[in-house]
């Protein structure tokens, strides 16, 4: 280990001492006289010419390409790593070198950042380091589950059949977790949005009607009162309710950042919430399910596959339960014993767990399970988004509603004054 960081050092200091590659445009003729144009990517616009001349076209202008006004560089997304992970699995299984397979899909890849972590990842493989610790500086891309089944694939020499697990795993991790934020963003939005409608009928509509009040002459009913005094507020100190607003999301972004016991704790909320805890409480049964399974048929320990499960189950709840499991499993306990006493687990998974365990295929009842609730999160989604919509008219026409008969009360009461003189 201490030889593969060495050597790992060393070539990061060597890279760091090469020329930066970048892109040129150029304009030419080629064989047939005619006038052609392109970029290509050098080092010097010198290498741009040689490489020119060797395919036939005559440079007549090589610039550096100048970088946009406001630069906007694709960063490398989850799904991108899930994307080239499959590819290196097909191509693997089709009997490509891994160098030559990176190679490749670095230079073919539309992201200049993804082409320049494919080249590193490369470099560091042809310098003798295994692939697992070529991919384990890149924390933020290969977390540690990946890495580990990267080894573990090395070690047992199923290289393929490893990414391949990896590349379903991913593909449906992000696939779940899309949904889950689907799920979050529909409640946020109602509430966005009533905050908005209510916003705009106080300091804009609501001012009309208390011009017309004034000439009554009369006391205005209690509820409109209260209407017209908020309106009044939020005209005189709208700044305030915009810099509380501001100031809340920061402390709560601050807060989730800083601290390990808020976070805990909202993820114990979360899990409470109608509606939206159940799908939480289902995708991170599927989450743990499907890491386990993965790390299990990849040949790693149950022990250590329950860890890396703990961690990516995405909420401290479940991350508490699974380490206790893991803490009983070490201790001699069945999984699926240890399941049950949590208390946290359905009957119709720690059943799963039980058969897979006799049957030693656990990590077939663990694709199943995850199979199962990652179905019930997709059709509770489903089910949410078509709910979702009613919901927001209910909401938004009782906001705007509510403001209609605060603002016509004093109108109907003059009615009836009139009437009955």
């Amino acid at each position: 280990m201490a030889t593969a960081s060495s050597q790992l050092s060393k070539k990061r200091g060597a890279q760091k001492s090469q020329p930066k590659v970048v892109t040129y445009s150029w304009k030419g003729v080629n064989r047939d006289g005619r006038r052609t144009s392109g970029e290509l990517r050098g080092v010097s616009s010198a290498e741009i010419r040689a490489q020119l001349k060797a395919q036939g076209v005559i440079p007549k202008n090589v610039r550096k390409k100048s970088a946009p006004l406001f630069k906007s560089e694709k960063k490398i997304k989850p799904m991108d790593i899930a994307m080239v992970t499959r590819q290196v699995a097909t191509m693997l299984a089709a009997g490509v070198p891994i160098v030559t397979t990176l190679e490749l899909l670095g230079k073919g890849h539309e992201k200049p950042k993804m082409r320049e972590l494919l080249a590193t990842i490369v470099n560091d493989v042809q310098s003798g380091i295994p692939l697992s610790e070529a991919l384990r500086p890149h924390r933020l891309y290969f977390d540690e589950l990946y890495v580990d089944l990267v080894a573990a694939g090395e070690h047992s020499g199923s290289l393929d059949a490893v990414f391949d697990r990896i590349a379903t795993y991913r593909e449906k991790s992000e696939a779940l977790k899309s949904k889950i934020k689907k799920a979050m963003f529909y409640p946020a939005s109602v509430v966005i949005v009533a905050v908005i409608v209510t916003a705009l009928l106080l300091l804009f509509v609501v001012p009309q009607f208390e011009t017309i009040f004034q000439g009554f002459g009369a006391e205005l009913p209690a509820f409109t009162q209260i209407v017209v005094n908020l309106s009044r507020w939020l005209q005189s100190s709208w700044y305030i309710f915009v810099i509380a607003i501001i100031a809340a999301v920061w402390g709560f972004r601050r807060a989730h950042r800083n601290s390990q016991l808020f976070r805990d704790k909202i993820d114990e909320i979360i899990l409470k919430i109608p509606l939206i805890g159940e799908i939480l409480h289902k995708g991170a049964m599927a989450k743990f399910a499907r890491t386990l399974a993965t790390t299990f048929a990849a040949g790693v320990p149950l022990i250590d596959g329950l860890e890396s499960a703990a961690g990516a189950s995405g909420n401290a709840v479940y991350k508490k339960a699974v380490l206790n499991i893991r803490t009983e499993v070490m201790s001699g306990m069945q999984m699926n014993v240890a399941m049950r006493t949590t208390g946290l687990f359905p009957d119709m998974m720690i059943q799963m767990v039980m058969i897979g365990e006799e049957s030693g295929s656990l990590d077939s009842m663990l694709n199943k399970v995850a199979n199962i609730y990652e179905m019930q999160v997709d059709d509770a989604v489903d089910g949410l988004s078509s709910l979702i919509e009613p919901i927001m008219m209910v909401v938004i026409g009782t906001v705007v509603g509510g403001l209609i008969v605060a603002m016509y009360l004093p109108i109907f009461q003059l009615g009836n004054v009139v009437g009955g003189g």
